[in-house]
């Protein structure tokens, strides 16, 4: 069976959180909390100039989906997107699911005039790199990526609500 790509909606939430939980534990990231990505989830699909959010549906389930989050480069002419987290159900890897979803993504991207696509990816995960590389991703020679967390939130004292009207309405 083809799965079939789409735009994610306000009813995939539940199921969306589920594959986010799935990829959470494949790269290991820690601390997930379903409350806080089904709001963040919420929060994007109700503003699209922040990003988009794709599924792969088949036979009514979700498969795989890849977000992508908005930004404004002078270096590359406009919007660019940055691939924040694509993932597709370990048995859906090889029947180009992932394959369909960047392809779909890409296209929507380039026709709502983004310029330029990029993302991040774990130095030793190589089988990745080989499945971007054929889908045309170079890595940026002389560059690294550095980051820096600004002001962590704490939980505790912070409602997810409240963080989210900030970053709503800057």
């Amino acid at each position: 069976m083809r799965s079939f790509i789409r735009l994610a909606r306000d009813s995939d939430l539940e199921n969306l959180a589920s594959l986010v939980a799935l990829y959470w534990e494949f790269e290991g990231l820690p601390h997930f909390d379903r409350t806080r990505v089904t709001t963040l989830l919420t929060d994007l699909l109700s503003q699209p100039k922040r990003g988009r959010c794709w599924v792969a549906e088949e036979g009514g389930q979700l498969v795989g989906y890849l977000l992508a989050v908005y930004l404004f480069s002078l270096e590359h002419g406009g919007l660019m997107a940055e691939i924040d987290e694509f993932f597709v159900l370990s048995e859906k890897r090889s029947l180009n699911t992932g394959t369909a979803l960047l392809d779909t993504a890409g296209r929507m991207m380039a026709q709502e005039g983004i310029t330029h696509l990029q993302l991040q990816l774990g130095a030793q995960n190589l089988s990745a790199k080989r499945f971007y590389e054929r889908h045309g991703f170079r890595s940026i020679s002389g560059r690294d990526v550095l980051s820096k967390t600004l002001a962590p939130v704490d939980e505790r004292y912070i409602s997810s609500a409240s963080r989210l009207n900030f970053l709503s309405n800057p």
